[in-house]
């Protein structure tokens, strides 16, 4: 594939886009005005608008609703419906702009529940249902993955898909109620005065992602990501949500305490890793991840610096 020339990315004052722009600056990067009513997502017309003043000869899609467990289990609905059409409306209207490079970033949320082996590769997306506390989110995001594919068949155009593990970093949400687990877990441990209570029991496995290690991968995928796998982009490490609150709690204050509640209600699925080898296939070389220690600690600091 030739390397694009003018790229537009959707999704720009989200996390990921937010980091983005501090990497890839040549890049154009669309803005929505939450009190604009012409730049709904949720509206094809809207899209095709926004689309159109840019004339991109090539699309990155990072525009959705993302929230912590809480929020995907509270509110799923909401999170179906405008991940949803956020998603069809930008691979509908690329399509009907005549783009023919289009990627979008799904999550490993949209993978099974349980598979019989981990890790989880990408020809396991559609083994079985997301976890429940991620169901409508889990969909909506396989839904988009589903009509790339489909869309790549019938017009030939190369749409692809990648599915980044939990994520975390600087320009993250660190709302304890609305976010993931590092931002929460780091916010909870600023303020804390002896003890931090925490969901679950502390025995669920995560990837971590530090968002600049996947910001530095974007452009590479939009160059060589030119296949219908939903690749999966994982780090090495898969720690237990109880080593990464002890981490950050050592980094802040040694002396507070950590607490499970045992709580299951929101405890998530109890591993849900995903295999990097096809991610290393492509880069084509061993492809630097950051530490949870290292990347941690950068994030600690940007939250001082910026939040406290």
């Amino acid at each position: 594939m030739r390397r694009s020339k003018k790229i537009l990315v959707i999704g720009s004052t989200g996390f990921v886009g937010k980091n983005l722009q501090e990497y890839a600056t040549s890049w154009d990067y669309f803005k929505r005005d939450p009190l604009n009513p012409d730049h709904d997502l949720r509206d094809l017309n809207s899209v095709l608008a926004v689309i159109e003043s840019y004339k991109p000869d090539a699309v990155v899609n990072l525009a959705g609703k993302v929230g912590g467990i809480q929020a995907n289990a509270t509110r799923q609905g909401e999170f179906f419906y405008d991940n949803v059409s956020i998603g069809m409306n930008i691979i509908e209207a690329c399509r009907r702009l005549g783009i023919k490079r289009l990627l979008t970033a799904l999550s490993t949320c949209a993978f099974p529940n349980e598979v019989t082996k981990y890790p989880l590769v990408e020809s396991n997306l559609h083994d079985g249902p997301p976890a429940e506390t991620n169901f409508s989110y889990g969909y909506a995001k396989r839904v988009l993955h589903v009509m790339s594919v489909a869309y790549r068949k019938q017009y030939g155009l190369n749409y692809s898909t990648f599915s980044p593990t939990n994520l975390y970093g600087p320009h993250d949400n660190f709302d304890p109620e609305s976010s993931h687990f590092v931002p929460a877990c780091i916010r909870r441990v600023v303020e804390a005065k002896t003890q931090v209570e925490i969901w679950g029991d502390g025995k669920p496995l995560r990837q971590q992602l530090y968002v600049k290690d996947l910001v530095r991968a974007i452009p590479i995928l939009l160059e060589k990501h030119n296949t219908d796998s939903p690749l999966i982009v994982a780090p090495y490490q898969n720690l237990s949500i109880l080593e990464m609150a002890t981490t950050i709690r050592d980094i802040i204050n040694p002396n507070i305490e950590i607490k499970f509640n045992g709580n299951g209600t929101y405890q998530g699925q109890f591993r849900k890793d995903g295999s990097n080898q096809e991610f290393l296939n492509l880069v084509e070389d061993d492809f630097p991840f950051t530490s949870f220690i290292d990347g941690v600690t950068e994030t600690i600091r940007w939250y001082s610096e910026n939040c406290s």
